[in-house]
C-alpha cells in the first residue's frame, strides 16, 4: 500500500487542519493510501474531531495515523509521497532523509486555495531544491479545471441533499442543537468569524428584519463577539432575534449546521469551501495579511462568484462581503453610520435570488473532480 506523509504546521487554526484532515481521510478513505498526518498542534484538530487525545503522540481515526510532529528522522521513516500544507516544509532531518530514500520520494507543496489568473499557471510546476537533489511540486486547489479542485468527499453532496430536503433531519438537528425549532419562515444564521468583524452591526441589522432570525454561533471569537454586542448594548434582544452559543462543533455536524442555514459567515479556507458545498448564500471573512493583499484575494473570488448573477445581485453580495470585512477601515464607527446595515438588508432581501446562484454555483464545482483525486492522479502521473 502506497505511504503518504502529510505535514500541517498551524498558522489559522482550524482552516489549516482542516483542510489537512479532509484531505488525509479522503485519500486513506477513498483512495486507499496509507497515510499519516504530522500536525504541530494536535490540540486544534481535537477540536474538530473529539474522538482525538491531543497529548497522544499517535493515534489512528478513520484510517488515517495521527501523529505529533518532531524533530528527528530517518531515512525509513520517508513516505513514497509528501505533501507539505501551505509550504510549511517538513523537519529538516526528514527532508535531508529524502535524498537517502530510493526511489526518491514525490514531493507535493499544497498551496493555499486562490482564485486568481496566475494560479493556472503556477499549478503543477515543479520548484528545485536549491541545495539538495529533490524537486517538490506545487499543486494549487482551485475553481477552474487547470487547478486542482476543491476537497469533497464522494457522498459530500448526497449526505447534504438528504438532509436538506427532510423537514424531520433539520427539526432533528435544531433541537439536538439548542433545544428549540426555527419558527416557520425565520431566517437561520450561522457565525464564524475573526476578530473585527461588525458582528454587532449584524445582530442589529437583523432584528430589524420584518422576519424572525436565529443566530448561531459555535463557541470561539464569533461567539465572544456575539455574547459582547448584547452585553455592550451594542444589540437589543425583541421578540423576533434568538442568538445562539453553542459548544464547537465536529466537522461534519459543522457541514449540518452550514446546510440548515439560509446564510453563512464563513471564515478562512476551510469553512468557505464547505460554504460553497452547502449551496447556500454566504459571506467569507478572508483571513487578513498585513500588506493587504487579502483584497486582492478576495475581490478575484468575488469576480468569478457574481460572474453569473445579475448586476444589482452582485452588487448585494460585494458591497456586504466588502463591509463584512471592513474594507472602510473604520471599525470603530458607529453601527448606524457604517456601510453594513443597509448592505446586509439588501443582501437579505435578495435571498431567494442568491440561494438559486448558491446551487448553481456548488453543482457547477462538481461537475470537476475533487482535489483528492486530482492529487493522486498527478503524483501517479510523476513516476
Amino acid at each position: 500500500m502506497e505511504r503518504w506523509d502529510i505535514f500541517c504546521r498551524v498558522v489559522d487554526n482550524y482552516g489549516d487542519v482542516g483542510v489537512s484532515w479532509r484531505l488525509a481521510r479522503a485519500l486513506a478513505r477513498e483512495h486507499r493510501k496509507d497515510v499519516r498526518l504530522w500536525l504541530d498542534d494536535v490540540a486544534v484538530l481535537a477540536r474538530l474531531r473529539p474522538e482525538l487525545d491531543p497529548g497522544s503522540e499517535g493515534q489512528r481515526l478513520e484510517g488515517v495515523e495521527v501523529r505529533k510532529l518532531r524533530d528527528t528522522f530517518g531515512t525509513e521513516d520517508v513516505a513514497d509521497v509528501v505533501v507539505e500544507t501551505f509550504g510549511c516544509d517538513p523537519p529538516d532531518s526528514y527532508v535531508q532523509a529524502m535524498v537517502g530514500r530510493a526511489p526518491v520520494a514525490r514531493w507535493i507543496n499544497l498551496e493555499y486555495l486562490s482564485a486568481e489568473e496566475w494560479v493556472e499557471g503556477s499549478h503543477g510546476l515543479p520548484s528545485p531544491n536549491p541545495r539538495l537533489p529533490l524537486t517538490k511540486h506545487y499543486f494549487f486547489p482551485g475553481f477552474t479545471g487547470r487547478t486542482g479542485g476543491l476537497l469533497r468527499e464522494a457522498d459530500l453532496l448526497a449526505r447534504r441533499d438528504a438532509f436538506q430536503t427532510e423537514p424531520g433531519a433539520q427539526a432533528a438537528f435544531w433541537t439536538a442543537l439548542t433545544g428549540a425549532v426555527p419558527p416557520g419562515g425565520a431566517l437561520k444564521v450561522s457565525l464564524f468569524s475573526y476578530e473585527g468583524a461588525p458582528v454587532a452591526p449584524l445582530v442589529a441589522a437583523c432584528a430589524r428584519l420584518p422576519i424572525p432570525v436565529w443566530i448561531v454561533a459555535p463557541e470561539g471569537v464569533a461567539a465572544r463577539l456575539l455574547e459582547a454586542a448584547f452585553e455592550t448594548g451594542e444589540a437589543e434582544r425583541c421578540a423576533d432575534l434568538e442568538a445562539f452559543v453553542v459548544p464547537f462543533l465536529p466537522q461534519d455536524r459543522y457541514d449540518e449546521l452550514l446546510w440548515a442555514c439560509d446564510v453563512n459567515f464563513v471564515r478562512g479556507e476551510d469553512s468557505f469551501v464547505r460554504a460553497q458545498w452547502a449551496a447556500r448564500p454566504f459571506v467569507w471573512h478572508i483571513y487578513p495579511t498585513e500588506d493587504n493583499a487579502h483584497w486582492v484575494k478576495l475581490g478575484a473570488f468575488l469576480a468569478r462568484y457574481t460572474a453569473g448573477l445579475e448586476r444589482a445581485h452582485a452588487g448585494a453580495v460585494t458591497a456586504l462581503w466588502e463591509a463584512w470585512n471592513r474594507r472602510d477601515g473604520a471599525p470603530s464607527r458607529d453601527a448606524e453610520t457604517q456601510a453594513f446595515p443597509g448592505a446586509w438588508a439588501e443582501f437579505a432581501g435578495r435571498r431567494e435570488a442568491l440561494e438559486a446562484h448558491a446551487g448553481k454555483w456548488a453543482a457547477g464545482l462538481a461537475l470537476r473532480r475533487d482535489l483528492a483525486a486530482a492529487i493522486v492522479d498527478f503524483v501517479d502521473n510523476l513516476l
